[in-house]
């Protein structure tokens, strides 16, 4: 199976916390960090993806088409022409919806799932984004806490902050990678300071400091704890 990814905060923080900064931060995680995490996905591709030719051999061709299928609209994605990727990426190739239709039960057709409900992020259909996230089922230490960090950004979209909250609460718990905890957990701080509950946005910025100070969020985080400690 081809191996094929070479993917691809910030208002003044010193105003009022709201939603588009939220929304903001999402939107620079991922650009700084598609390749990590469509790497990610690739490989779950192509581990799955073989374990599941090896143990349904007749099966194995299907597999490999559907992975087939999936690079084009991958390639469409990348450019950020999401609605491409999701219907027609070119070429005579399927976008994400036609491969989630099609090859049911392979690794590919998951991983659409993700890209579908990133993309209708994206283009502002956040009960379509919603529904293919929840779809989708991710292995092993990034994706899940990708998956529920999309959710969370959905929801806040849909203003049910509760479910938005509860989404990045389960992206830091379900991670043990640093980068990806503290910066849900900066969200998290962040909708805290926004309901001007300014102990709990504490609580979740003197979490980065003590067990993230390493990581980009860390390197920055006293002065949100400045501006709580200040209120």
């Amino acid at each position: 199976m081809a191996r094929r990814k070479k993917q691809t905060e910030k208002r003044d923080e010193d105003t009022l916390v709201d939603i588009v900064e939220v929304k903001d931060s999402a939107q620079s995680f991922l650009d700084k960090n598609q390749g990590l995490i469509f790497g990610a996905l690739v490989g779950l591709v192509v581990i799955i993806g073989g374990i599941f030719a090896y143990n349904n051999f007749y099966k194995g061709p299907r597999v490999q088409e559907a992975a087939n299928q999936l690079y084009q609209a991958q390639l469409q994605f990348e450019k950020d022409s999401f609605a491409l990727a999701l219907t027609n990426p070119g070429g005579g190739f399927s976008g994400f919806e036609d491969i989630i239709g099609n090859y049911s039960g392979t690794p590919a057709a998951n991983s659409a799932k993700y890209y579908a409900g990133i993309s209708y992020l994206h283009l502002g259909n956040y009960d379509q984004a919603i529904s293919y996230l929840n779809s989708f089922s991710p292995a092993g230490d990034l994706l899940p806490a990708m998956k529920y960090g999309a959710l969370g950004d959905a929801y806040s979209e849909k203003n049910q902050m509760d479910d938005a909250l509860s989404n990045y609460q389960r992206a830091v718990s379900s991670s043990d990678n640093g980068m990806l905890s503290a910066y849900y957990l900066k969200k998290i701080g962040l909708f805290h300071e926004k309901n001007q509950d300014f102990a709990k946005a504490q609580e979740a910025y003197k979490r980065i400091k003590t067990e993230f100070p390493n990581s980009p969020v860390g390197s920055d985080i006293d002065k949100f704890l400045a501006r709580v400690n200040a209120k």
